[in-house]
This record gives C-alpha cells, sequence and structure tokens, in this order.
C-alpha cells in the first residue's frame, strides 16, 4: 500500500476510538490497530476498499491489536470478501467476536479464512 489516505495514520478520536492501518511488509495485506466500531467506520471502510483494489489472489488482514470490531465492521469486511474477483483473505488474529459474527451471519463463506488468536 502506497500512502493512501488512511494508511500509517490514526483516525480522529471520537470518544476515544482511534484505527491505526499499515502495510504488512513482505505480503499482501494490512495490519490494524484500534477498535473498528461507528467512529472508526470511514478508514476501516477505505483500508478495504484499498485493499481489494490490490488483491491478487490472497490478502491477509492482522488484527492481532483490534480490541473491538462491530458487526458492521465485520460486514464491511464479508463484502468486501465477497466482491472480490477470486482469491481469499485470511484474517489473522481477530477479536473473538469476529469469527462469532462471521459464522452467525455468513456460515458458509469462502471468502474469508480466520486464522485464530
Amino acid at each position: 500500500m502506497d500512502g493512501t489516505r488512511d494508511q500509517g495514520k490514526a483516525a480522529p478520536p471520537h470518544g476515544g476510538s482511534v484505527l491505526e492501518v499499515i502495510p504488512l511488509s513482505g505480503r499482501a495485506g494490512i495490519r490494524v490497530s484500534g477498535e473498528i466500531g461507528a467512529a472508526t467506520r470511514g478508514s476501516w471502510e477505505g483500508a478495504l476498499a484499498d485493499l481489494a483494489r490490490r488483491h491478487a489472489d490472497v490478502s491477509y488482514v492482522e488484527l492481532s491489536r483490534v480490541g473491538f470490531v462491530d458487526v458492521a465492521g465485520v460486514s464491511a469486511l464479508a463484502v468486501t470478501a465477497m466482491n472480490l474477483p477470486g482469491g481469499r483473505v485470511v484474517v489473522e488474529c481477530p477479536p473473538p467476536q469476529l469469527p462469532r459474527v462471521l459464522a452467525l451471519f455468513w456460515p458458509s463463506m469462502h471468502g474469508i479464512e480466520v486464522a485464530p488468536r
């Protein structure tokens, strides 16, 4: 990722929520830190749009430093994966609610692979 708008920068704090998105080194994808919720939705959706534009076969989303993701944030990830022309998104170390929400609303989705914490 090449310095697009929200890459590597924290979202403006609203109620203490901050989201930082930086490119992974050595593989296609992003590392995300902070919280994914209403206050950071624009940054999250922008990062996912950038990820989708650069997607080839496998894209990684590393979330070990994300403390919370709301249902709309999981939905944005799922929609992004569904709209990819092929391949998959590997979500690494997500917060516990992410795999639960995916299993509840998208139980047979094949475009996302979740690697647990």
